[in-house]
């Protein structure tokens, strides 16, 4: 049972009211005055409930209780007086007493106000970041295990891979790479380059290898003196380069361990990947700004402001009418709309559809629990959530506009001479989208539909009962819609030289200009998500300019079986490694870093570079299982919490679990609906 403070200065109450809690198994710690009330509160950690009296001599009850919220955010207070007053309820409301109740209560409802304080009590902590370790899991076993966010077993896990990997000599493949030469122009004929797949290999020069190139571009080697003159740098060997490498695949084995299993937050996951750049000379200082701040971190903050706007106006419930009319109930949501929005999503940023889908989503879960009396049902967010990015990810191969990892491989192919227009593109991938998150629907359907609390849910009706009841639209609907529209042009037809931040950023100015988004509601948003993502970019960046990307591609072609080596099957390996490369590492890392490997790979097979290109990019979409694999993921997980309560209602571990089986169903559709299906009967044109 919890451990109640209970701060009265009346004796006889204080004396007879703790006997009667204990007599119900509660343990109770009395004071008689605010003063000591606080030093109990300091040197006891297990006290997180109060029950203080209002109106006591020296420190008062609103005093007591914000001296205890300065060292302690999460403690809970149950105020009891016997002289209300309705500016002490205010100041007690201001500090976000649980409970204010006439003093004297009785027992009984004290104790069910206490009950429903324990429950609240996790949820600060898990809101303030504090570890919540119950009385009765103190073992070795449980502080191993650990909570949310505080996983020593997990801690010690990553510290050990760290140091092994960081401690063992570098593979001789890797060395050997990352010293290779690039080919001239007239050898390139005898054979593919071995370094192809080094994701900057058409920024160097013939006759210059990765570690010279890594050296001159980052500024990284020992100074010359080579007389008055100015001085010059050494490149680095590429035993050095090598050494640095092994500290990338190091950092991106624990940051993947500790996203998953929730050892430590994960803006504190990003602090390592940027102390591991630092401290072992990945980058120089400027070097590894530059590594975080990559345009799809300006999006994501962007896309979360903007997020803020659209819900703050009422125009999401607008956007959902349109999008969410034939979902009345579950199994039409997920059959019928969610092959919709992935249609949608081939053409327009699936990241933005998840920002502005999945503010309704939370208020169609609130709108559930209410209708039914539930409290929470955690299934019910996880099917709403995952499905969305699931689906919206699948969107990805439909069309040349679906994302950066796509306009990638369409240069990597151009540089051969090859590349597809985009209407090719859309004949070769839409066919794909529908089929891709029609199965999704299917496996949420009977993965998690029986789970499901909530009677029955129709999700479109909900959304237009929420917008009937903020009638017609305002002048604020009105300006956010116009710069919505705004951004989503720029965003299809600039974003080649914009990028995807630049228009959201546009449009965050926009919206303050005319004060319907000011900057304290931007700084009010998710911001550990954008930190996740600028660890994320900053490990892609590293892993690429290394030299450890082009090892681990060329270390799966090594060890592929033959018949995996020509035709179809060059195809679906190539898909393999991407599919599971996606999930740690950002979409178009993976694709400039597998894809100049797998394009030429085709060339010397006999295979059409289109099927093994095409398959490369399309399996890029499917990083289902780790937040950090694409937006959507962490757009989704930031938004999926309880409107009341503010508990994360999906975990890391949902992501892995279900991202899992979600991925093995999606290289099953593309191989066999795709690369083994309709491909053959549309055939590819002569090269």
């Amino acid at each position: 049972m919890s451990k109640i403070l209970l701060v009265d200065d009346e004796d006889r109450f204080r004396t007879n009211l703790a006997g009667r809690l204990r007599t119900r198994g509660y343990e109770v710690v009395e004071a008689d005055n605010g003063q000591d009330a606080i030093k109990e509160a300091r040197l006891d950690p297990d006290i997180d409930i109060a029950v203080l009296d209002l109106k006591m001599p020296g420190l008062d009850g609103i005093q007591t209780l914000r001296e205890m919220r300065a060292f302690n955010p999460a403690v809970q207070a149950i105020m009891l007086t016997g002289h209300g007053s309705l500016d002490s309820a205010k100041e007690a409301g201001r500090l976000e007493a649980f409970k204010f109740l006439q003093k004297p209560c009785s027992v009984e409802e004290l104790e069910e106000v206490l009950e429903s304080a324990k429950e609240e009590v996790v949820f600060a902590k898990a809101r303030h970041e504090i570890v919540h370790h119950p009385p009765d899991r103190r073992s070795a076993k449980h502080w191993l295990l650990g909570t949310h966010n505080s996983r020593p077993l997990f801690i010690l896990l990553g510290a050990a891979l760290f140091a092994i990997l960081a401690l063992l000599p570098p593979p001789t493949r890797l060395v050997e790479l990352v010293g290779t030469p690039k080919s001239a122009p007239e050898t390139v004929t005898e054979g593919p380059d071995p370094i192809m797949g080094f994701a900057s290999y058409r920024d160097m020069e013939p006759g210059e290898t990765i570690s010279e190139y890594y050296s001159e571009k980052y500024k990284l080697g020992e100074e010359i003196v080579q007389g008055p003159g100015p001085r010059a740098k050494a490149p680095l060997e590429a035993e050095q380069v090598a050494r640095r490498a092994m500290i990338m695949l190091a950092t991106l084995m624990v940051s993947a361990l500790f996203w998953a299993t929730g050892a430590v937050p994960v803006a504190v996951t990003t602090l390592f990947i940027a102390a591991s750049l630092y401290f072992f000379d990945v980058f120089k200082p400027d070097g590894v700004a530059q590594a975080f701040a990559k345009d799809a971190v300006f999006f994501i903050f962007g896309v979360l402001a903007l997020s803020k706007a659209i819900t703050k106006t009422g125009l999401d419930r607008r956007i959902g009418l349109l999008l969410l009319a034939p979902a009345r109930n579950l199994t039409l949501f997920l059959l019928v709309f969610l092959p919709l929005l992935s249609v949608a999503c081939s053409f327009l940023s699936e990241h933005a559809l998840v920002a502005f889908t999945m503010p309704l989503f939370v208020m169609v879960y609130a709108t559930g629990m209410r209708s039914s009396g539930l409290k929470k049902d955690r299934n019910f967010m996880v099917l709403l959530a995952l499905s969305l990015c699931f689906a919206a990810n699948s969107g990805g191969p439909g069309s040349p506009a679906a994302g950066g990892r796509n306009a990638i491989m369409v240069g990597i192919l151009a540089d051969y001479g090859i590349a597809p227009t985009f209407g090719q593109w859309v004949m070769y991938g839409l066919p794909l989208v529908p089929v891709l998150s029609f199965c999704v629907g299917l496996y949420f359907l009977f993965a998690l539909k029986r789970k499901v609390k909530v009677p029955s849910v129709n999700v479109a009706a909900e959304v237009r009962r929420a917008a009937e009841k903020i009638g017609p639209m305002t002048r604020a609907e009105y300006i956010t819609a116009g710069v919505l529209v705004l951004v989503v042009v720029l965003w299809i037809t600039s974003s080649r030289t914009l990028g995807m931040g630049g228009p959201v950023i546009l449009g965050l100015v926009l919206l303050n200009v005319f004060r319907i988004l000011p900057w304290r509601d931007m700084q009010s948003i998710h911001w550990e998500v954008v930190l996740l993502y600028a660890g994320a970019t900053a490990i892609g960046a590293g892993l690429a300019s290394t030299g450890v990307a082009l090892f681990l591609a060329d270390a799966f072609v090594a060890i592929l079986p033959d018949f995996m080596a020509t035709g179809s099957g060059l195809a679906v390996a190539s898909s393999l490694f991407t599919g599971l490369a996606t999930n740690f590492m950002s979409d178009g890392a993976t694709v400039a870093a597998i894809g100049p490997v797998t394009v030429p790979m085709a060339t010397v097979a006999g295979v059409h570079p289109w099927m093994v290109g095409l398959a490369t990019a399309f399996a890029s979409s499917f990083a289902h299982m780790l937040i950090i694999g694409t937006p959507s993921n962490a757009l989704a997980y930031a938004m999926a919490k309880d409107p009341s309560t503010g508990e994360q209602l999906v975990t890391l571990a949902d992501f892995f679990k279900h991202g899992f089986f979600v991925l093995l169903i999606c290289f099953a559709v593309l191989w066999v609906w795709a690369i083994l299906g309709y491909w053959l009967w549309l055939g590819f044109p002569a090269v």
